[in-house]
């Protein structure tokens, strides 16, 4: 069965302001996501791409691009591709984060995640890590991550493992 994710994107996108319209639905499922007005412009089986406009609200006392605004840009990217990528049998959820500020975030940005295959899934869970590029209006990368996400097959029970903590 087709991921039904995916399916709607692809119906949507096809219309005029489908994507604002598709992008608008992801911030009502993840809420947080609308703290950055996230515009989703590409989105396939190990692909996303997400723009970010600068506004004031998203900026830092530098008036840059807030670290944690590209952060969760990046998440917003890695989250979707995850969504229309892991097969409907499994579910994910991040587990870290790695982040690389590279450069002053001074313009609109845009997010690119970009995976390769997904590990063999079976029944057990797995780390799956994600890159994720955040670039300018030049082109610049400003920012990377890698992200990465538990997967694990539905209704199963698995956790996340437990880590612990030197001390």
């Amino acid at each position: 069965m087709t991921n039904t994710v995916l399916r709607a994107w692809d119906a949507l996108s096809q219309l005029p302001l489908g994507a604002r319209v598709f992008s608008r639905a992801a911030c009502l499922r993840v809420p947080y996501f609308s703290s950055i007005r996230p515009h989703i412009t590409t989105l396939a089986p190990g692909h996303c791409q997400v723009r970010m406009k600068k506004r004031r609200r998203v900026t830092n006392h530098l008036g840059t691009v807030h670290a944690i605004a590209m952060c969760n840009l990046a998440e917003v990217a890695a989250g979707l591709t995850a969504q229309v990528t892991a097969p409907s049998s499994h579910r994910w959820i991040p587990r870290g984060m790695a982040v690389e500020y590279l450069k002053k975030a001074e313009t609109d940005l845009r997010a690119r995640c970009q995976s390769g295959p997904l590990p063999a899934l079976a029944e057990h869970a797995l780390d799956w890590p994600l890159q994720v590029q955040v670039f300018d209006t030049a082109g610049q990368m400003v920012f990377r991550a890698v992200i990465t996400l538990w997967v694990s097959p539905k209704g199963n029970g698995h956790e996340l493992p437990r880590t612990s903590v030197a001390g």
